[in-house]
């Protein structure tokens, strides 16, 4: 099977799950998260390092709950930044 190359935007999203899934973690050790969440430690690992950046969605909803994350924060933290463009939803107005 081949993969399809990663888009520097899905490099990016995986990196910046990664952060947050290390912040979240804090001072518990990978192992123990990882043994909550029922994934391997390599698995995080890989998250965590930008070496895994499309994990499956199951994955990192147990690891979000394993962390006391909700998903609507995990997405809304690992979603990138939306330029302000006039006319889209949640763009400022100018006065």
């Amino acid at each position: 099977m081949v993969r399809t190359p990663l888009t520097p935007e899905e490099r990016e999203r995986g990196e910046r799950l990664g952060r947050l899934l290390r912040e979240a973690r804090g001072a518990r050790s990978m192992t123990d998260v990882a043994a909550s969440a029922g994934v391997s430690a390599e698995t995080l690992r890989k998250i965590e390092t930008g070496r895994a950046p499309t994990p499956a969605f199951f994955t990192v909803a147990a690891l979000a709950g394993a962390l006391g994350l909700s998903m609507d924060e995990l997405i809304g933290r690992c979603a990138p930044e939306a330029p302000d463009v006039p006319g889209a939803p949640g763009a400022s107005i100018a006065a």
